[in-house]
């Protein structure tokens, strides 16, 4: 296995694990500014306020991406152990 594979390898794996997470981060990041916002603008600083619709908002986009990452993820596998051979050299 030459370094070069190697470097190939964990490239792919990192750029699989930002492709993935990228989703949920800017569902985060809009609806966190959004709360924040809103909270600005009412005065209101309940901490419940701004946790209810984050986490509501991350498990609408988690059930929605769903199907979409777990696809990403069986190419990411099945192409890794696919060439497990050539890495075994």
């Amino acid at each position: 296995m030459t370094p070069e594979s190697v470097i190939e390898m964990i490239r792919q794996a990192l750029m699989t694990a930002l492709l993935l997470g990228a989703p949920l981060l800017v569902v985060g990041f809009i609806i966190g500014i959004a709360v924040s916002l809103l909270q600005i603008l009412t005065s209101i600083q309940d901490s419940a306020f701004s946790a209810v619709p984050r986490l509501l908002a991350f498990l609408v986009a988690f059930a929605l991406t769903l199907p979409w990452m777990l696809q990403k993820m069986l190419t990411y596998t099945t192409d890794l152990f696919g060439n497990l051979g050539r890495y075994g050299r």
